[in-house]
């Protein structure tokens, strides 16, 4: 019986980024005032989840369908620094350290597509990162539309 290999080492590394990310925003959700911005971290945590899921069944040898359709990305995490994680974050300060973590999630998954050699594993990867790319671009919009115009 053989050990690990390297993509199921990938895989668990994958996994666990995903099982954080669910962590992160199940905690931003709990730390917020208003019901609407709390479902919307909720929300979050659930697409976290799936993507969980989705490399799980990698992971466990089952085929995954995939698509790839490029995002568009505002940048606007590209020029914010998120302030450390306190335990009264308010709304624009949560919407910007959720942006620099998809940001870093984007990163990672588009690191661990390149470095796949296995095409299918990478089309996940590819597909992983796009979801992340949306899930930032959600949070520039909403960062753009509720701090940026309002402040």
């Amino acid at each position: 019986m053989s050990g690990p290999t390297k993509l199921d080492e990938i895989l668990d590394f994958a996994i666990l980024r995903e099982q954080e990310a669910v962590d992160f925003y199940s905690h931003l959700a709990t730390q917020m005032a208003s019901s609407a911005v709390k479902d919307v971290f909720i929300q979050f945590a659930q697409e976290e989840r799936g993507h969980k899921a989705k490399l799980q069944a990698v992971k466990s040898g089952k085929r995954v369908l995939v698509a790839t359709r490029p995002v568009m990305d505002l940048k606007l995490a590209d020029y914010l620094v998120a302030e450390e994680p306190k335990p009264e974050m308010d709304y624009r300060e949560a919407l910007l350290l959720a942006m620099k973590k998809e940001k870093a999630a984007f990163r990672l998954y588009t690191d661990l597509a390149a470095e796949a050699t296995d095409a299918e594993v990478r089309e996940v990867f590819l597909a992983l990162a796009q979801e992340e790319a949306k899930h930032k671009l959600r949070f520039e919009i909403e960062y753009d539309e509720q701090i940026l115009r309002e402040g």
